[in-house]
């Protein structure tokens, strides 16, 4: 009996020791505490940011094991650009975590939802990996500002618009700053705030004789101060001194196109100072003149090439070799240069033909969205190639060999547009009222927007200038920017120059070459004063004839 007592106290030791043997071979591993799914007011999160979401949201996030609810509010933060969120946690299964913000967030802003491995499940896991839900609010839909007809927002942005070149004008010269937050005075821009100060005097903004000694100051400062370069002005002038500010180290003399586009504006007020009695419009009208006779566009022509060249330093002679050829903004270049009175510094129909027209090279003729573009780049490029040189030039019914130049623009307009509300690239906010690419502000610095070269910026005088296009389609993104916007957008000097609601920015700047397009561009629409006024001088009308333009704005 004793033996039989100690063999089984053996087995049973034996026994033990196996099984303790076996328990620490393969070890218990309890399952991994993981982060499965989150959705936000029902809709699933997919990664990277969320848009549109609500102001007061409701996310849930789901994970692979019951949570240890004591172990929530440590390890979640809510946070965005105002601090830390509070919120409500609540769980609608064991599973599942709800966090609602306890106030409305702010409308068109960033949040990042954070779920650190402090949280725990009831087993005592850790959560793998962290989560990380950015949130980016939708717009507050709500309208900024009391409702009005459309004729009065319109004079409203014309006025508003107007103020960054008078109010915003360099005390000296009374020239255009390049932007509201620079000191150099600008060329291109300046001509662009001329047409807009008889826009001024058209919607008694100010008096005939306001806008007629501004201007006058103006001339007088380019003939009597201004530094020029076989006649044309450089891009940026001190408006102090009239001494030129290097654009670039070697674009430091003149620049065609920019003196163009002033040209362009000095033109329209000749024709709108036509007193044949007042001396003061005289002498503006007659120093309009010659300021337009010195310009020598044959020497622009690089050593009588048959195209012209952007830019002529007396350093660097023409070493930039920017050609000026279609399709772009610069039209009005060869338009000026074939028109200009004094017959030596005139341009031949070949210098268009070989080289703004390239000999039919800025031909298109393919189809995008539906339209048919006749000329320039894939997708028609930014829009300011519609504008510049179209705030005087009248596009309606006119033609050439090449085009139909109120097709080329409407054509661009729409492209643009419906690349917008198509999206491809799917930016936030990108719709039928919000839309326009062109060249602009961007975050951080100045980039030319396309539906070719697309980061997420819509500068609203893409859309606005467009007006006499795209009535429909830009009347409704005027109505956006400045209802659902406009208390992100709007100030002083009418619209600021661009925004992302993408990375949500908004610019607190503007350019005097897009706040002038706006202004003109919508009194073009409204009564065609501009275009009235340009296309009436005597030159222009035989200087398109020649290069072979027609239609009825040219008898």
């Amino acid at each position: 009996m004793k033996k039989i007592i100690i063999f089984t106290c053996v087995v049973l030791v034996l026994w033990a020791c196996k099984k303790d043997s076996a328990s620490k071979a393969k070890p218990v591993v309890s399952a991994p505490f993981d982060y499965v799914t989150a959705t936000i007011n029902g809709t699933t999160y997919q990664g990277g940011s969320f848009y549109n979401t609500p102001l007061s949201p409701v996310i849930e996030i789901s994970f692979s094991q019951p949570i240890n609810q004591s172990t929530v509010t440590g390890s979640v933060l809510f946070g965005g650009v105002s601090g830390q969120v509070t919120v409500n946690y609540s769980y609608p299964n064991d599973s599942s975590l709800l966090i609602q913000p306890t106030s409305p967030l702010k409308a068109l802003s960033n949040y990042t939802v954070t779920v650190s491995s402090a949280l725990k499940s009831t087993a005592d896991s850790a959560l793998t990996t962290t989560v990380k839900i950015n949130l980016v609010t939708s717009i507050d839909s709500t309208d900024k500002f009391p409702r009005i007809s459309d004729s009065a927002l319109l004079t409203l942005v014309e006025q508003q618009t107007f103020n960054y070149f008078w109010s915003g004008a360099d005390a000296n010269s009374g020239m255009s700053k390049e932007r509201a937050s620079q000191t150099q005075v600008t060329t291109g821009g300046s001509g662009f705030g001329i047409m807009g100060m008889l826009v001024g005097v058209q919607r008694n903004f100010i008096t005939r004789a306001q806008a007629l000694s501004r201007i006058t100051t103006i001339v007088n400062f380019l003939t009597n101060s201004v530094t020029t370069y076989h006649g044309a002005f450089s891009h940026w002038i001190n408006g102090s001194t009239g001494a030129t500010i290097p654009f670039s180290t070697e674009d430091n003399g003149g620049d065609i196109v920019e003196t163009s586009y002033m040209l362009q504006g000095l033109l329209c007020a000749r024709q709108y100072f036509n007193s044949t009695t007042d001396a003061n419009e005289i002498s503006l009208r007659s120093a309009i003149n010659n300021l337009y006779n010195n310009v020598d566009y044959n020497w622009y022509r690089q050593n009588g090439q048959n195209v012209l060249t952007w830019n002529w330093s007396p350093q660097y002679n023409f070493d930039i070799n920017v050609q000026v050829t279609g399709w772009c903004e610069a039209l009005i270049t060869y338009v000026l240069g074939a028109s200009s009175p004094n017959s030596a510094a005139a341009i031949p129909k070949i210098v268009y033909t070989n080289g703004w027209a390239q000999n039919g090279g800025e031909k298109n003729g393919n189809t995008y969205y539906g339209n048919v573009l006749p000329l320039g780049p894939a997708d028609g490029g930014p829009l300011f190639f519609a504008h510049y040189s179209f705030l005087g030039i009248n596009p309606n019914g006119l033609s050439d060999t090449y085009a139909n130049y109120w097709t080329q623009d409407t054509a661009h307009a729409m492209i643009n547009y419906l690349y917008c509300v198509a999206n491809p690239g799917h930016f936030n906010g990108y719709s039928d009222s919000c839309w326009g690419l062109t060249a602009s502000d961007i975050q951080g610095g100045y980039a030319a927007s396309s539906p070719t070269s697309d980061i997420g910026v819509i500068a609203p005088t893409a859309a606005i200038s467009s007006l006499p296009y795209t009535p429909a389609q830009s009347m409704s993104a005027l109505r956006f920017f400045y209802y659902k916007l406009g208390d992100k957008i709007w100030g002083q000097y009418g619209f600021v120059d661009a925004f992302n609601l993408t990375n949500i920015w908004f610019d607190n700047d503007y350019l005097a070459i897009d706040q002038g397009p706006e202004i003109v561009m919508i009194e073009n629409y409204r009564s065609g004063l501009l275009w009235n006024l340009f296309m009436s001088c005597p030159e222009i009308q035989t200087g398109m004839k020649s290069l072979g333009f027609s239609g009825p704005n040219l008898p």
